[in-house]
């Protein structure tokens, strides 16, 4: 797995201890369904070539950043165009539908809130997050 923002995204958010982890292969989703038993995990499922995922992942990247403590939670981010199979697999294991972009939050294995499009907001993640922990 790797730090996405160390390594794709050209926007320098600030110096938090939290950063959302790539996932580029089916088994990289068993530890993160696993950890959401410990912690809430959040999906975030990212279209390279959608303006409205652009955006949206801008707010994520930001909710992201203005996470106090590391290990709170944990942030991870699906390329839709570079991982299909992940996302396939995401949907088939949460049973929600898949939209891009988007942005799950596992707990305890399984879904416990999702949203798309103009939903993911830096509010919107962290009303999730207070709502999860």
């Amino acid at each position: 797995m790797m730090n996405f923002r160390a390594t794709h995204h050209p926007l320098h958010l600030g110096s938090s201890m939290a950063a959302p982890e790539l996932i580029a292969s089916v088994d990289d989703l068993d530890p993160w369904f696993e950890s959401s038993h410990q912690r809430p995990v959040f999906l975030f499922k990212h279209s390279l070539t959608c303006p409205v995922s652009g955006a949206a992942l801008d707010e994520y990247l930001r909710f992201v950043d203005q996470q106090p403590r590391a290990g709170e939670a944990s942030y991870t981010l699906v390329e839709i165009q570079n991982a299909r199979p992940v996302s396939a697999e995401i949907t088939g294991r949460t049973e929600v539908l898949h939209e891009s972009p988007q942005a799950i939050l596992l707990r305890d294995g399984k879904p416990v809130w999702n949203a798309s499009h103009w939903s993911i907001k830096v509010s919107s993640l962290a009303q999730a997050l207070e709502g999860a922990a």
